[in-house]
């Protein structure tokens, strides 16, 4: 029974975890108002195609950092919480803003810029958790806060105070808002459907009274201050620039925002039916009629069928790809691995070691599948901005585990799998907070080939070199705080490190070598000393002196870990760091939100290289070795 156990448990453990993902591919069941369809419906946002479910989430997640909403944060951790979806909250903002307004959505978390907002404190009684806030809170200051944050933004951001990032931040969050209220109908509509209808039938009498204003003649007053109103309201939403929820008529044609096609109609324009498909959507949100709902949100899909229908399947893969949620779920089963294969180093349990190599070969078949479906959806090479490089790289260092455990069968390929895999992750998951993580490629970018070959082999290369350094963090873990780091241990992990570093020296090279002839054909110069390509040069430069050191025997076993250590250190900063400094070809809008936590990572690894440069004797497997 015992051999069985031990044959079959690490397959059992690796398919519970399958149907666990399986599972999370079904679709969510509406239950009277159809917010999954309207999550299907195409919008144009961040300059690309996409379904309202993306839009919904990407927002959410820039303007309260979570994928759902939770409407009673005050309520403890522990305690059932009422939340809401992305995209129900988005079909709020955009249909019943009127409720949307009252949803604690806005995470302020400065108590200056609380108290300059004159926002409540923290107080159970009246539901308020002191960090989050609707949009009602904020409004009676809305006016000073776009001041204030004229006054910031004329200040140089490496000279902000954090009071001063926060009102940026905020305002920005604000903004993003205000542009989803204005996407389908003026955000102070009490009943847009009736105020669409008039709004048509004072078209020819209101554009009757403009003229007979310019040309000096007698006019309706009413009629012109009324239409005049109107003209005001719909520029607001044009200006806010929403996302284009108006389809084209015509294939080949533009879409287009609701502000700006309702000018149009005073032009002598048509109000697109889509206009009014959307204010009936509205109307039954409004009045909980979840049956008028369902039926309007049908007669606008249908009517983009027949011009629509390539736009329709793609947005219907993409919110597959939204609900398979492919990176997010391979993350957590890189945990459940990685925790296996360590408690395998200390009782020694194959089984254990083989479960943490069947479950990463699961979370590596999700992360495969995720990255050749993004490939898909974007039409793109794996590598794009920061958020892909990430994935890319958690996928060729998971790739690189795999293959290390192949050979050596001691887990710790599994750890190095199953620990960059999560790093990379979560990297990826916090750049997501800046918006869409397929936006719209620069033009010097816009070249798939060069993507497909430079991009992709340096990166090969930096992630190789994050995994020499992570298996040198191994070696010194065990080494300093545990005893399973014995002689033979040591010196495989050696052998990894060297064999490694060299793979890593090869890809960066080679990766380096093409992105100086894309620089020559972008911008006519091989080499310019940008601070992206100094860091590309460091990084090969570092992996080839490792190899030097350790070739003229000026570094042995210790010393070859803690370069391969300090090798974590310069990949960061000239992978991630360089592009946070704002200056250079290279900077291409990317965040210095994660300084602080790039900054976290350097200490760790000097804090690593100190432990691995304490006398042998201080070491707990030098009891083993000795």
């Amino acid at each position: 029974m015992k051999k069985i156990f031990k044959k079959w448990a690490p397959p059992l453990a690796a398919f519970a975890m399958a149907m666990w993902f399986f599972a999370q591919l079904r679709a969510p069941h509406d239950k009277d108002f159809a917010f999954n369809g309207f999550g299907q419906l195409p919008v144009v946002a961040d300059g690309r195609l996409k379904p309202m479910d993306s839009l919904a989430r990407t927002s959410l997640l820039q303007i309260d950092e979570m994928q759902e909403l939770d409407l009673e944060p005050w309520k403890p951790g522990w305690q059932s919480h009422q939340t809401l979806s992305a995209i129900q909250w988005l079909a709020n903002v955009m249909l019943n803003p009127q409720v949307a307004d009252d949803w604690p959505v806005f995470r302020v978390d400065n108590p200056d810029l609380v108290t300059f907002l004159k926002l409540p404190e923290k107080d159970a009684g009246t539901h308020q958790d002191g960090e989050h806030y609707s949009w009602n809170q904020a409004a009676p200051r809305l006016d000073a806060f776009d001041k204030e944050n004229e006054r910031v933004d004329k200040i140089s951001p490496s000279e902000r105070n954090a009071y001063e990032r926060d009102v940026i931040m905020v305002h920005e969050r604000m903004e993003l808002y205000a542009q989803l209220k204005n996407a389908v109908q003026p955000e102070d509509a009490l009943d847009w459907k009736s105020e669409l209808a008039r709004y048509e039938n004072l078209i020819a009498p209101g554009v009757a009274a403009v003229q007979a204003q310019q040309a000096g003649k007698k006019y309706d007053e009413q009629t012109f201050n009324d239409f005049v109103g109107e003209l005001q309201r719909f520029n607001f939403m044009a200006e806010t620039e929403p996302p284009l929820v108006v389809p084209p008529a015509q294939p080949g044609e533009n879409w287009q925002r609701t502000g700006t096609v309702l000018l149009g109609a005073a032009r002598g324009g048509e109000i697109p039916q889509a206009v009014a498909d959307y204010a009936d959507m509205a109307e039954a949100l409004q009045n909980g009629k979840a049956a008028a709902f369902n039926a309007a949100l049908a007669d606008y899909r249908s009517s983009l069928v027949p011009n629509l229908s390539p736009a329709l399947a793609r947005v219907r893969a993409e919110v597959f790809f939204n609900q398979m949620q492919p990176f997010y779920n391979a993350m957590v089963i890189y945990v459940l691995a990685g925790l296996l294969a360590i408690f395998s180093w200390f009782n020694l349990s194959e089984t254990l070691r083989r479960s943490a190599v069947w479950l990463v070969g699961l979370a590596f078949f999700i992360h495969t599948t995720g990255l050749i479906y993004r490939m898909i959806l974007d039409g793109r090479p794996p590598v794009t901005n920061l958020y892909s490089a990430a994935i890319f790289v958690g996928w060729g260092a998971v790739l690189l585990g795999l293959v290390l455990e192949k050979f050596h069968k001691n887990g710790i390929g599994v750890v190095v799998s199953a620990g960059i895999g999560f790093i990379t992750l979560i990297i990826a998951q916090n750049l997501s907070l800046d918006g869409d993580t397929m936006e719209m490629m620069r033009a010097v970018l816009d070249n798939n080939f060069w993507l497909a070959t430079h991009v992709v082999v340096v990166t090969t290369g930096y992630a190789s070199t994050f995994v020499a350094g992570f298996l040198a963090l191994i070696y010194i873990t065990r080494g300093v705080f545990t005893r399973t780091l014995d002689a033979e241990t040591g010196k495989s992990l050696a052998r990894m490190v060297y064999g490694i570093v060299c793979f890593a020296t090869l890809f960066s090279f080679v990766g380096t070598v093409l992105g100086g002839i894309w620089a020559d054909q972008s911008w006519g110069r091989f080499w310019g000393w940008d601070p992206k390509e100094n860091g590309a040069l460091i990084i090969v430069l570092w992996n080839a002196l490792i190899l030097h050191l350790r070739w003229g025997g000026m570094i042995r076993e210790r010393g070859l870990m803690n370069c391969a250590v300090f090798g974590n250190v310069v990949t960061s900063w000239s992978f991630f760091g360089v592009n946070m400094l704002g200056i250079g070809l290279h900077s291409y809008g990317f965040t210095d939100a994660a300084f602080k936590y790039l900054s976290l990572f350097v200490l760790s690894q000097l804090a690593f290289i100190a432990l691995g440069l304490l006398p042998r004797k201080m070491w707990k497997s030098s009891q083993v070795r000795s």
